[in-house]
């Protein structure tokens, strides 16, 4: 459910009188942070947020935090006249021990009176304002709703103009005919050199120094000097040659992958010269090595982006998948093993050290390696965090100066289909991994340099689908198997793509239906399979939860022994590259029975660009939902007493008989006669658009009247030849009635649903349309149906299922006759509940008949819809909610799952 700034500003201005003469911090708080979430249509409940929160104290000491919504928001609340700046250092004590994922990203302190509002990602936000106040000051809490995101570092405005000043750097490089591998690699080791500029790797500021003061400003030897420092970096010292400038000898000497390869020498001009000093005046060592992502994703073109399915995750999008997958249960293991007693403490805490640094993760998708790379960033956190508390007394710091460091990048494998991603990869795990050795630096006051690199990740250049896994790492050594694997749908697949899914999956029919991603799903069972202690977690779009591909992967993954351990419900993706469309997506946790959790989860979202709430369940099937391992597939009948639903009239006749308002026009001068024979066409576009086309439908038409029309004579024969040119016999067969549609559904009206339509609506716009128009088959129809029909079809009962079961054409709804239609669950009812029906549905009608110059496209538009309009549907749904024992108030899940109860109720029943 969405909610207007106007509503909520209204809603905090009543709050704000409501509370005004409020004193009694005791008696009244958890009501006054109860209506206070209501203001934003905030279900505290549902969203974790829990009064009375126990959480450490800086001294140790257990205390209680007065409201608490992890990752979000915390709240001290005193009684009217109590110094809130004590409250305030008493809420910083808590801060400080929570752990990072729960970080708030805000602080709040009130007395009923006033509010002290604390941000802790942007102290411009930090302010003290009166309760009486409050209506200007509430969108300080829009973060609530999810409409700003926790600070990550890809959020840095360093790292978006670094990106772009690479991407810009490629395109000129490029534009002089410097382009392929030669480009790619040039561009990746610029990057690393600044980075080490800036982060004590080099001596500070040396390479700016060097290209602005030893560089000619024409800049035509700057690509000679640049291929000069390349091997120099990548040659031991001993072995080097001896240079004359002193700036050239104290490089340090690399090793590893990334400096072993010869490359072309660049030109550069002036201009290009003064471009790279200016990038390297920005303050790489603050760049987030995802930044290499957003950097690939600005160089290469949009046709290989489109084909590869090439898409760089955003750092909130890799948690979502991390925390649940494995980061958040060694969080637990972290604080159990805190509470223990001093022996038991250290020995659990070296026993954790010891396991996960043992952990093993393979991204069989890895792209530029961003999900390995914050994985490996949280893991040295956590390590950071262990070591902290196992040498924190003087006395084991005397005797062992540092705790270990047992994490490394060796613990990282991928796969990637591109030579490029490869690169980028593994030189940002070797950033990431020095960037944390300067943060256990600053911490403990050592200095960990792991320069030359000795150890690497392995990220190896293969197709995932077609490449044996093992030979990549042992199964019998991963622990988890994570990732992003590209979005292509079966519509926009390659025949290659094609039938690398159906070497998968050999004795699976319709595997031409699923996604590409599905392919990623089967693979990983299959490792899983060779060692069951291994969990998966996968960013998938939302398609394979949906539709027909429901039965035709889960089935065979359930058959294999998998269990789906959590889920985040369809949100909207984000990420940071510039060019990328929206695309609405699914993460999905897995197992194998063996290693199945007595704790499962759905993450659902009210708002698919908002934050998720957190609910427990028994079961998660594969439509994510809270209910038994059923498929919902094609069926012949509908389940009810109701009329059967029709494509619509396919004209099979490339073309000939669709007729455009000049083409009509034209054809009456020419042909008077034909006039009888026209009607108006209507598909999906016309529907919802209100445009205009029309056919010849000459159905039962006499030969010597044909034959007196040669104009449409002559689009009778095209439409015969286009038939028998057919690869298809189902198509040729056809050629025998030239004269006629491929179907000829008739009747004296229909009810029309479009069969494609925007997911932006809250309604599929259904009409009742009479037999003077000829519904096409990009609709469906349902001939002679009622209002009551209507009625139940245009409610948010069957909107909801339809969201639910329904396939996507891109990520617009895909109306279904066999799934959607036919498996929905009409419940039996009396004739008088079927009138009260029929009469909001005509109410619904009226309304619309309001706006004869408006389409249905704007109708339906949740922004443009009429007020009157609304309420009607309103007052509908709510009749049909009570229909089928359902509560308003109840989440679009809670409301899904009852309804595949009854699903499988009238399945019983009527199969």
């Amino acid at each position: 459910m969405t909610i207007s700034w106007t509503t909520i500003v209204s809603k905090a201005t009543k709050f704000a009188r409501d509370w005004q003469t409020e004193t009694y911090e005791k008696g009244e708080s958890q009501t006054f942070w109860l209506e206070f979430f209501q203001i934003f249509g905030i279900d505290r409940r549902r969203v974790g947020a829990q009064f009375e929160y126990p959480a450490r104290k800086n001294d140790k000491r257990w205390g209680y935090i007065d409201l608490f919504w992890p990752s979000k928001l915390l709240v001290e609340h005193k009684s009217a006249g109590k110094d809130l700046n004590q409250a305030k250092l008493q809420a910083l004590q808590f801060i400080n021990e929570l752990q990072d994922q729960d970080l708030p990203e805000a602080i709040v302190v009130c007395d009923f009176k006033t509010f002290k509002f604390i941000s802790l990602t942007n102290k411009e936000k930090n302010i003290d304002f009166s309760l009486k106040n409050l209506p200007q000051h509430v969108q300080l809490f829009d973060f609530l709703l999810g409409q700003t995101t926790k600070y990550v570092a890809e959020q840095d405005p360093v790292n978006r103009k670094a990106a772009e000043s690479m991407a810009e750097l490629h395109n000129k490089l490029q534009k002089n005919k410097y382009a392929g591998e030669d480009l790619e690699i040039l561009l990746v080791r610029l990057v690393f050199m600044m980075f080490a500029e800036d982060s004590n790797i080099f001596e500070r500021g040396i390479l700016l120094d060097y290209v602005s003061n030893h560089v000619r400003e024409d800049g035509s030897d700057l690509g000679r000097h640049l291929v000069q420092i390349f091997e120099i970096l990548h040659t031991e010292k001993k072995k080097r040659q001896i240079f004359s400038n002193e700036i050239l000898s104290n490089l340090p000497y690399i090793n590893g992958l990334l400096f072993e390869k010869q490359i072309r020498i660049p030109v550069f001009d002036a201009k290009m010269r003064q471009d790279l000093i200016e990038a390297m005046k920005l303050d790489w060592s603050k760049v987030s090595p995802a930044i290499f992502g957003s950097m690939f994703q600005g160089v290469v073109n949009e046709e290989q982006r489109r084909n590869l399915g090439v898409h760089y995750t955003s750092e909130v999008n890799i948690l979502k998948v991390i925390k649940p997958l494995f980061l958040d249960n060694l969080y637990a293991e972290f604080r159990a093993a805190m509470d223990l007693a001093d022996k038991l403490r250290e020995d659990a805490l070296h026993q954790l050290h010891d396991k996960i640094s043992n952990l093993k993760f393979l991204d069989p998708a890895c792209g530029c390696g961003n999900f390995l790379v914050i994985t490996y960033r949280e893991l040295r956190k956590l390590e950071h965090k262990i070591i902290e508390k196992l040498y924190a007394q003087p006395c084991i710091l005397a005797n062992t100066h540092v705790g270990p460091l047992k994490i490394n990048i060796d613990q990282m494998y991928g796969i990637e289909i591109k030579e490029f991603p490869v690169l980028i990869a593994q030189t940002a795990l070797w950033l990431t991994d020095h960037q944390m050795n300067m943060e256990y630096n600053e911490a403990t006051g050592t200095t960990i340099l792991r320069i030359p690199f000795k150890i690497n990740p392995t990220i190896v250049n293969a197709n995932a689908l077609t490449s044996n896994w093992s030979e990549v790492i042992n199964p019998q050594d991963l622990d988890y198997i994570l990732g992003n694997p590209p979005f292509s749908g079966s519509q926009v697949m390659t025949k290659t793509m094609k039938q690398e899914l159906q070497m998968l999956l050999p004795n699976t029919q319709n595997t031409g239906l699923l996604d590409y991603v599905a392919g990623w799903y089967v693979k990983a069972t299959g490792f899983m399979k060779q060692n069951d202690k291994i969990q998966t977690c996968l960013v998938s779009t939302n398609s394979i939860t949906q539709g027909q591909q429901v039965a035709i992967l889960w089935r065979y993954l359930l058959n294999q022994g998998v269990v789906i351990n959590f889920a985040h419900r369809t949100f909207k993706w984000s990420n940071d590259a510039k060019g990328i469309a929206a695309i609405y997506c699914v993460i999905i946790g897995f197992s194998l029975q063996q290693q199945k959790r007595q704790s499962k989860y759905i993450y659902e979202y009210q708002d698919i660009r908002g934050t998720p709430s957190k609910k427990q369940v028994h079961n998660i099937n594969g439509y994510l939902l809270n209910a038994g391992d059923i498929f919902i597939e094609r069926i012949d009948k509908p389940l009810g007493q109701v009329p059967e639903m029709h494509f619509g009239n396919m004209p099979l006749d490339g073309g000939n008989f669709c007729l455009t308002e000049e083409e009509k026009q034209k054809l009456i001068i020419e042909t008077p006669s034909s006039k009888k024979y026209i009607k108006h066409l209507i598909g999906a576009r016309e529907l919802l658009q209100d445009h205009t086309r029309y056919c010849l439908w000459l159905v039962d038409i006499a030969p010597n009247e044909l034959k007196s029309m040669p104009q449409i004579k002559l689009r009778v024969e095209k439409v015969r030849k286009f038939r028998l040119a057919s690869k298809a016999p189902s198509t040729r067969k056809h050629a025998d009635n030239p004269t006629e549609f491929r179907d000829t559904l008739t009747a004296s009206s229909y009810l029309v649903i479009p069969s494609t339509s925007s997911e932006n609506r809250e309604y599929i716009p259904i009409v009742f349309l009479s037999n003077k128009y000829i519904v096409n088959n990009s609709c469906h129809v349902i001939p002679n149906a009622t209002l009551y029909h209507f009625g139940i079809l245009m409610s948010r009962v069957h909107m909801d299922w339809m969201r639910a079961v329904g396939g996507r054409l891109e990520s617009r709804y895909r109306y279904s006759k066999d799934i959607v239609y036919n498996n929905f669950p009409w419940v039996d009812i009396d004739n008088d509940e079927k009138n009260k029906i029929k009469k909001l549905a005509s109410v619904v009608i009226d309304a619309r008949k309001k706006y004869p110059k408006e389409t249905l496209a704007n109708l339906y538009d949740p922004i443009l819809m009429p007020v009157n309009l609304r309420k009607a549907h309103q007052k509908l749904d709510q009749a049909v909610d009570c229909l089928y024992e359902l509560s308003p108030d109840k989440s679009e899940v809670d409301r899904i799952e009852h309804l595949f109860f009854l699903h499988q109720v009238a399945k019983a029943k009527y199969q």
